[in-house]
């Protein structure tokens, strides 16, 4: 059967589980009048949540978000509070849960409100009050927003989903729909689509590993190099500049002892060609106009590094396709925009003047002259 033949067959196929899916959900439970705060409410019964749970599942997680968003959403300055708040969801057995928390902006571009009427969010969950719940395990989770409307969050969130195809070692990401309530009367604000990263200690425990301090430099060719090519070549196919590894911008280092080198894992992939909103400007040292322009911007690697990254993608790359074949959230004009801007990357590295033109070269010029983007270095 031939490649475009399977991805219709997958795609039919998909589409009626998930329709089946969707017309069993169960609704999301509806607000009580008042919201007491650091009322603790006993965990359903039948169902015990393992750490796991969070990120494991593909369903999508429906859950209110109760707190005072005036408050909230004016506190986006450099010296930001936590605001108490609460979570509620329905349990698979039909209760409503209810769980405290603290709810704090994050970020640095997007709290801008000129950037995102709707920051990010990082939720602070006390340990002993998730046990046995949706949420077991969670510490501080970050909670990626609609920002401005939901269609950029889906398409971020499906670009973590390619990098989970490239590498185990990568950021897990649970897609949410959360109704933001506020407290005052349990008045909604808004409904819309988000989703949570996997912590970074929850990565690291995941793949035995230990997360590397911040204040330690390490540059690029410093890094596990067969890793650190696969990154950088995977940036270039989405388009994105916006990552540094010696000053991590949008990188986290693991250290696992079976690799010898640090491991680097990317996050935060909103400003890039694939996702592509209307804030992301790629810096002006990376001699590019829009992000939709692909640079790359790794160093250079061992010749027999390069001979295996040719095929690593292309063996990926009906599974990459799939993510925006099968996917519902994202509509028809994005989805064709988005395999056709993949096909230009598939076309570039699979002809051998293109690859080293635009690949080997460049990573050779990138070592020899270290374009430092401006800011960064703060």
């Amino acid at each position: 059967m031939q490649a475009k033949s399977k991805a219709k067959l997958y795609r039919a196929l998909y589409l009626v589980v998930s329709w089946i899916t969707i017309l069993t959900l169960p609704a999301i439970a509806q607000p009580t009048p008042v919201y007491t705060f650091l009322k603790k409410e006993a965990a359903p019964a039948g169902k015990v949540y393992q750490q796991q749970d969070l990120f494991s599942s593909e369903e999508v997680l429906r859950f209110k978000l109760v707190l005072n968003y005036k408050e909230l959403l004016k506190d986006r300055g450099d010296e930001r509070s936590y605001h108490k708040a609460a979570v509620q969801y329905q349990s698979p057995t039909g209760e409503t849960v209810s769980l405290n928390l603290k709810v704090r902006v994050r970020g640095k571009y997007r709290r801008d409100p000129s950037v995102c009427r709707f920051p990010p969010l990082l939720l602070n969950f006390p340990k002993k009050e998730v046990a046995n719940t949706a949420f077991a395990g969670a510490d501080k989770l970050k909670l990626v927003t609609h920002c401005n409307n939901d269609k950029y969050v889906m398409r971020e969130y499906l670009v973590y989903k390619l990098y989970n195809i490239v590498s185990h070692i990568s950021f897990k990401v649970r897609l949410c729909y959360i109704e933001y309530a506020d407290v005052d009367g349990g008045k909604a604000v808004t409904s819309n689509y988000g989703f949570l990263i996997e912590e970074e200690k929850t990565l690291a425990k995941r793949v035995g590993g230990t997360v590397m301090p911040d204040e330690l430099l390490i540059r690029m060719d410093a890094t596990e190099n067969r890793t650190m090519a696969k990154l950088a070549l995977f940036q270039y196919m989405i388009g994105n500049t916006d990552w540094s590894v010696p000053y991590r911008h949008n990188i986290v280092l693991l250290y696992l002892e079976a690799y010898g080198k640090p491991i680097p894992v990317p996050y935060d992939f909103d400003y890039n060609g694939i996702v592509i909103p209307p804030y992301a400007k790629p810096p002006p040292e990376v001699g590019i106009t829009t992000v939709r322009q692909r640079v790359f911007r790794g160093y250079s690697f061992p010749e027999e590094v390069y001979a295996e990254l040719v095929p690593f993608y292309n063996n990926r790359k009906e599974a990459f396709y799939q993510v925006y074949l099968t996917n519902l959230l994202i509509d028809e004009k994005y989805r064709k925009q988005t395999l056709k801007y993949l096909d230009g990357f598939f076309e570039t590295i699979n002809k051998r003047k293109d690859f080293e033109r635009q690949i080997v070269k460049v990573g050779q010029r990138n070592e020899r002259v270290n374009v430092v983007v401006k800011g960064l270095e703060q």
